[in-house]
């Protein structure tokens, strides 16, 4: 029952090739379902869904904005035709976009924390997950029917590791979304300073009742089924991360703020806690059969990989030393959140940190929302379909919102979800995937490797969640004691 559940889910959410389209020359949204949304696009022309066993399905001919070219879609043997067309500059934009994001509010914060020798750390994790990155390049050469990543789990250790890939992926997406709420909450809090709309008796502070207007505004797009709508709220959300770097930047550039002082050498106690936020700063993997896919020139992908995780593990440096020079002890988890509030660049910075959770709900929350109404009857109305769909999503990020508003605190949140699910899907999963698929070929060096990286991954996942845990329960119980 669950092995065909599973199959059903795989052709609706976890679609073939037309799934990774980016949107004509988007950069690919962080979102780890993000560059499946375009291609779904192909439903308003005409081509239909087939979610049924020996059902075979065909489309016109015709192209995609991004240039895949659809020739013929067989569902029942699993062979996609297309003709990808994506270059390798344009490959390397939809990497460095999709990594770039929630990350990089707290690197600042997690080299003061740790030390500047923590800065090692960072950059060995990035140059981690671009090897890793090219095992999943690796794993999908080997089997061209091989389309995502839940299929390499597949292809792994069979239906198990599909269902173990699948579960941590939504994982992510979940904790992302909460740990995106309480940044949306911090932020809201200082831009709108001075403003008082307590609910005393509903026991709502003002930061709260902000949150849950913003929450409410953004409720609307959960319904959307427009994806040229959500494929735009996705562009938005990534313009707004590139926006939270300039205006950063900028502020130490033009001596706004004088990087004057002194990070320590290194915190050790620190370290595993500050490892869950270096790795997430890096989760993407996802997304990564994706970009592939859709590459002129597949063989290309581990340079495009080298070339993306470089630029992003230069940026994340520069930024966290900048932000730990210009804040020092006093830098706040959010780097946002440190910057002087009379300058125009701090408002724009905050702005910008609001408005990104607002345009990732509904991208995060489509693959829950087509699947959810892939499996209603299919004699059930389309108005009471797009009803269900709406309002499950609405209670969804009704729930997260409050998980958000009960446990506030950014960081420990944030950490928590890198050690826990994003270090598996970044580095314990690859170099599984790749040592089962390869185990016939593998040599004993790249073999000791992998072997080495995953005990690396699950050493630094268990300190780091039991850190982060321990950080975020006595957060809960300091906050619970105090009056």
């Amino acid at each position: 029952m669950w092995a065909g559940n599973w199959r059903l889910i795989h052709r609706i959410s976890g679609r073939k090739s037309e799934d990774l389209t980016p949107h004509k020359n988007q950069v690919v949204s962080e979102s780890v379902h993000g560059a499946r949304l375009a291609a779904l696009e192909l439903q308003k022309k005409g081509c239909d869904v087939c979610v049924e066993e020996n059902t075979r399905c065909k489309c016109a001919a015709g192209e995609t904005d991004q240039g895949l070219k659809i020739v013929e879609n067989d569902v029942n043997g699993g062979e996609h035709h297309v003709k990808a067309n994506s270059s390798f500059v344009h490959s390397v934009i939809n990497m460095v976009g999709m990594l770039i994001g929630l990350g990089q509010l707290s690197t600042p914060y997690a080299l003061e924390n740790g030390g500047w020798v923590s800065a090692f750390l960072l950059v060995s994790l990035g140059v981690i997950c671009a090897y890793t990155s090219h095992l999943l390049g690796k794993c999908l050469k080997e089997n061209s029917k091989t389309r995502n990543y839940s299929d390499i789990g597949q292809n792994a250790f069979g239906m198990k590791g599909r269902v173990i890939a699948t579960t941590f992926i939504y994982m992510e997406i979940f904790m992302a979304l909460v740990s995106y709420t309480i940044s949306l909450s911090d932020n809201l809090t200082t831009v709108f300073a001075g403003t008082h709309l307590s609910l005393h008796w509903l026991g709502l502070t003002t930061s709260q009742v902000l949150t849950m207007i913003a929450v409410i505004v953004a409720l609307p797009s959960l319904w959307l089924r427009d994806l040229s709508s959500i494929s735009f709220l996705s562009s938005g959300g990534i313009l707004m991360s590139l926006l939270i770097f300039t205006t950063v930047s900028c502020t130490a550039i033009f001596g706004f703020v004088k990087a004057n002082h002194s990070i320590p050498v290194l915190n050790l106690h620190k370290i595993p806690g500050i490892s869950g936020l270096y790795i997430f700063s890096f989760a993407g993997h996802i997304v990564f059969p994706d970009i592939y896919k859709s590459m002129k020139d597949p063989s290309k992908f581990t340079k495009v990989s080298v070339v993306s995780f470089t630029l992003v593990t230069a940026l994340y440096t520069t930024l966290a030393f900048l932000g730990a020079k210009m804040f020092g002890p006093e830098v706040n988890s959010q780097i946002t959140l440190s910057m002087p509030g009379h300058l125009v660049l701090t408002k724009i910075a905050l702005w910008a940190t609001v408005l990104t959770p607002m345009t990732k709900y509904a991208l995060e929350f489509a693959p829950f929302a087509m699947q959810l109404e892939h499996m209603l009857p299919y004699s059930m109305d389309s108005r009471m379909r797009m009803f269900i769909r709406g309002s499950v999503g609405s209670l969804l990020l009704l729930a997260i919102l409050g998980l958000a508003l009960s446990v506030p605190y950014f960081q420990y949140v944030l950490g928590l979800t890198g050690s826990l699910v994003s270090i598996g899907i970044s580095i314990i999963f690859p170099c599984a995937f790749y040592i089962k698929i390869y185990w016939s070929q593998i040599s004993k060096p790249v073999l000791a490797l992998n072997v080495i990286l995953i005990a690396f991954g699950f050493i630094s996942g268990i300190l780091g969640t039991i850190s982060s845990s321990k950080s975020l329960i006595e957060s809960i119980q300091g906050a619970h004691r105090s009056p």
